[in-house]
């Protein structure tokens, strides 16, 4: 009998020591769950680094280019006709009512203050100059060529009228908790590049493909879902062009990203190379429905990089995966 009371006592104790444990590890973590509530998306320390853009014509016409392709569809207001920003009416709602940033030239509401080096650590990293982190939707360029990411500094520098400075103030995103958690734990910024990142050879049609398909961020909206990509190395993102994204259109409607895999049942695998130029540049696919926002059309590029992109994504492995169209 005193073996059983001894032994009932210990395992009272150990419970009892169990229960404290869990109830305080529980108040901890819904301590941290109120505190990401309550708070805004984090902040960094800001690692200080030197760049001055180089600006020639060239170069102005090249970020013109990159700029109405990545950064456009984003910040250019319709009201304004400049990038004063608006409501990313594509981001899931998941992430929140996200509205995009004034990054016209104005020194108050806009980019007018902010140094190219500063510019450059937030395309990069995507960390702003005040140290706060910028959410996945806004799109981060960590593999791109040195001299385009200059191109596109320059063109902001520019006189081009939907750069001009203009005093729009911003609006507010109001991230989701989900966001909020996600920006602590998956979404964290990238590490400035430690060596120098070559254009890619644009003789080679694979090579230049792939860059223009991950630089573009094409992959982003085609793989399965904006939390599980890989931006450091796309082809490591689930579902890897295989469509089935959720996106939404100008009016909160769900729409699915394509599979554009080589697959042949569900994917592009029977679409021509002219068919698939048609459809990136001017938004027309193959049975004469015109693609619908957010896909947005891509007529600055050439017949040349349109095609290229194409015969990149004929190399890679397909993707049965049949994503319903809704035509409204």
């Amino acid at each position: 009998i005193g073996n059983f009371r001894a032994n009932f006592c210990f395992m009272k104790k150990i419970l009892k020591i169990t229960g404290v444990v869990l109830v305080s590890f529980i108040a901890i973590v819904g301590l941290y769950l109120v505190y990401i509530a309550f708070t805004d998306i984090p902040s960094y320390d800001i690692v200080k680094i030197e760049f001055q853009s180089k600006s020639t014509p060239e170069s102005i016409e090249r970020g013109e280019k990159l700029t109405l392709m990545l950064c456009a569809n984003c910040h250019l207001n319709n009201d304004t006709r400049k990038l004063t920003g608006k409501r990313m009416l594509d981001a899931p709602t998941e992430f929140g009512e996200i509205y995009s940033q004034n990054i016209t030239k104005d020194k108050q509401f806009g980019i007018g203050n902010w140094t190219d080096a500063e510019l450059l650590y937030l395309l990069r990293t995507g960390i702003k100059k005040n140290g706060q982190y910028s959410p996945p939707y806004m799109a981060k360029v960590p593999n791109m060529a040195d001299e385009d990411v200059n191109a596109i500094i320059t063109f902001l520098r520019s006189k081009n009228p939907m750069v001009e400075a203009d005093p729009t103030t911003d609006t507010p995103s109001k991230p989701t908790f989900f966001t909020k958690f996600l920006c602590r734990v998956a979404f964290l910024p990238f590490e400035m590049p430690s060596k120098q990142i070559p254009m890619p050879d644009t003789s080679n049609a694979l090579e230049l493909g792939k860059y223009l398909a991950h630089s573009l961020d094409c992959f982003s909206c085609h793989s399965a879902d904006f939390k599980t990509n890989d931006f450091l190395d796309p082809p490591k993102s689930e579902g890897y062009f295989g469509g089935g994204n959720k996106l939404l259109d100008e009016l909160g409607r769900e729409k699915l990203a394509l599979n554009i895999t080589p697959d042949k049942v569900t994917g592009i695998g029977k679409w021509t190379k002219e068919e698939f130029v048609t459809a990136l540049k001017y938004g027309i696919i193959k049975d004469g429905v015109a693609l619908q926002y957010p896909m947005m059309t891509y007529s600055p590029l050439t017949d040349y990089e349109a095609g290229a992109i194409y015969d990149y994504l004929r190399t890679i492995p397909p993707i049965k995966n049949k994503v319903n169209r809704k035509v409204y």
